[in-house]
């Protein structure tokens, strides 16, 4: 039997808190001495030689690692049992996107040559079931090699069910992959289905794809299936349980429950004049002529963040005072959350005019002095390694480098560099590359005054809960707008993630008394009158760094996902400018 759908009261467990969190994870560490943190299958931290810390002040908990060749600070946001490892979804500073790390024990930790081993067995396995379960169709034996051109690695097994002239691709991946690996393969699957229809020289009929996923994994798999084309392909999902060997079809057409939640969106308004002392003081400590490019954003109603080109690198928060219901408003600075007073202020001050001078469009030639004389490197006690675990800015390094445009703080979260740049300014993304009303009316313009940027959505299945923007067109219709700076063979389908989630809030009911729907009751988009039509895509990306593969998967997209695929001039931090530009989908 499948697993059952997610329940309402799934989709509203309460939150952790931070001592929960933090509880947790001690227990896990210490009944587990020579256990290791992995981050997508790699082993970031050995805990027999590494060293770690924990801490919930500030209401949150916050783990920082460190080992004698790297250092890192996350929050940690909850921490979920599984057999053997407890996994973790963190935050870095300055991003609220989440990312998964993994605690594992000593005798989980896997070198390439048990994981090879375990690809290895498990293609035998698949085979073996595979050939049963579908009898009379032959299956040809899987293949798991490395072939870069075309994006497959060694984690996936591929092969073809044959039965005369008929075929079908098959792809699957085993329960020991990682979470990220596991929910990749949709993507995987589209392109092996495609190089099998190309490859076969009109010798076989490819009827469609079949994806085998490990039991229990299978929810946000199903979710993207039910939004392909299923006259391009027949679309099977089915789950497998390695120790019974028993194959467990699900229905792409029955999604169930989209885990996800709308956060109401603050009155901005109220929150200038609730922090307005510490937006006066942060602005004390950045130099008069660059004040403007601060760019204050609220984190929720008692936390506003100071982000420069989209790099937080301060944040004010408003607390409760110890056995006490008076206030208290706290301003800190850098990844460590350095406080900023008497003591602090001057070696604040030189370093934010660093940060400042060092990110920026129009990178200046400055010497930034001899190594080691950077005030990043300097502030705080105990040595260099210190300052950069205190004050490493979204986990950018700190040292200044003789070419402006490598320099580690110039080149970090571009992704929110670009964002930032375009909650400003919509309009170079519908503004036509060519004067004809066939493109003017293809690209509808994009409202500037109702733009959202990091919208809270979060997936049970997904360990990415934030979309990059979120807009309305002119005539009303949502417009979902997903941003990529480097190359990523996930793009198209991380982008239907939020498509569907805002699709979702979208469709629910509208209040009978206020006739606002769930976006407008949550504080979005107040004001405008929103088309009762789907949400529209965007997929917004460098021209050099929209992967190959990228436009294959939207060619399989339903026809009822209206996209638009727009790559942008690699000069992007100075001026945004579409390049070319590619749409589908007809509503």
């Amino acid at each position: 039997m499948p697993p059952p759908r997610a329940s309402s009261a799934d989709k509203n467990e309460p939150a952790q808190t931070p001592a929960q969190v933090a509880a947790a994870i001690e227990q896990f560490l210490n009944e587990h001495e020579g256990a290791a943190v992995l981050e997508d299958g790699k082993v970031l931290f050995d805990l027999r030689s590494a060293k770690y810390s924990l801490s919930t002040e500030h209401e949150r908990c916050t783990l920082h690692l460190w080992s004698g060749e790297s250092n890192m600070v996350r929050r940690v946001v909850s921490a979920t049992p599984r057999a053997d490892s407890l996994r973790l979804a963190t935050q870095r500073f300055g991003h609220a996107q989440t990312k998964l790390l993994e605690l594992v024990t000593s005798r989980e930790r896997r070198t390439p040559t048990t994981r090879e081993t375990a690809r290895v067995h498990y293609g035998k396995t698949l085979q073996r079931v595979l050939e049963r379960q579908f009898a009379p169709w032959n299956c040809e034996p899987l293949r798991t090699a490395m072939d870069l051109e075309r994006g497959f690695g060694p984690a996936y097994a591929r092969g073809t069910l044959i039965n005369g002239k008929n075929a079908w691709a098959v792809i699957g991946v085993n329960e020991c992959e990682s979470t990220a690996t596991i929910d990749g393969i949709l993507t995987l699957g589209i392109l092996w289905l495609h190089t099998c229809r190309e490859c076969g020289g009109g010798r076989r009929l490819y009827q469609g794809l079949k994806v085998i996923v490990p039991r229990g994994t299978a929810m946000l798999t199903l979710a993207r299936m039910a939004w392909l084309n299923n006259e391009a392909a027949q679309w099977e999902l089915w789950e497998f349980d390695e120790k019974t060997e028993e194959l467990t079809e699900r229905d792409a057409a029955d999604v169930g429950n989209v885990r996800t939640r709308l956060v109401h969106h603050p009155d901005e308004r109220a929150a200038e004049e609730r922090f307005a002392a510490p937006i006066a003081e942060l602005l004390s400590i950045v130099p008069a002529e660059e004040q403007a490019r601060v760019e204050p954003r609220l984190r929720s109603t008692a936390e506003l963040a100071f982000l420069l080109h989209g790099l937080e690198f301060a944040r004010a928060r408003i607390g409760l005072a110890p056995n006490s219901f008076a206030q208290t408003l706290e301003l800190t600075v850098g990844a460590r959350e350095t406080p900023l007073n008497d003591a602090t202020r001057e070696e604040l001050t030189a370093f934010v005019a660093e940060l400042f001078a060092r990110r920026r469009a129009f990178v200046p030639s400055v010497d930034f002095g001899r190594r080691g004389r950077s005030p990043l490197r300097r502030i705080g006690s105990g040595g260099p390694q210190a300052a950069h675990s205190r004050l490493n800015i979204g986990g950018a390094g700190l040292e200044a480098s003789g070419n402006p445009t490598q320099d580690p703080l110039y080149r970090a979260a571009p992704e929110r560099w670009l964002e930032s740049i375009l909650r400003r300014d919509l309009a170079p993304l519908t503004r036509n590359l060519a004067p004809t009303a066939k493109e003017s009316s293809a690209i509808p313009r994009l409202d500037p005054q109702h733009v959202y940027a990091q919208v809270p959505a979060i997936a049970g299945a997904s360990d990415r809960g934030l979309l990059d923007l979120l807009g309305v067109t002119a005539d009303g219709r949502l417009a979902v707008i997903e941003l990529k700076a480097g190359d990523d063979l996930q793009f198209a389908l991380q982008g239907l993630d939020y498509w569907i989630r805002v699709r979702h809030h979208h469709l629910q009911a509208t209040d009978a008394l206020s006739g606002m729907g769930e976006f407008q009751r949550h504080g979005y988009f107040r004001g405008v009158e929103l088309s009762p039509l789907p949400p529209r895509l965007y997929l917004v990306a460098p021209a050099l760094h929209i992967h190959p593969v990228t436009e294959t998967v939207l060619r399989y997209f339903s026809p009822r996902v209206e996209w638009d695929l727009l790559a942008i001039d690699e000069r992007w931090r100075q001026q945004i400018r579409v390049v070319w530009r590619k749409s589908g989908g007809r509503g």
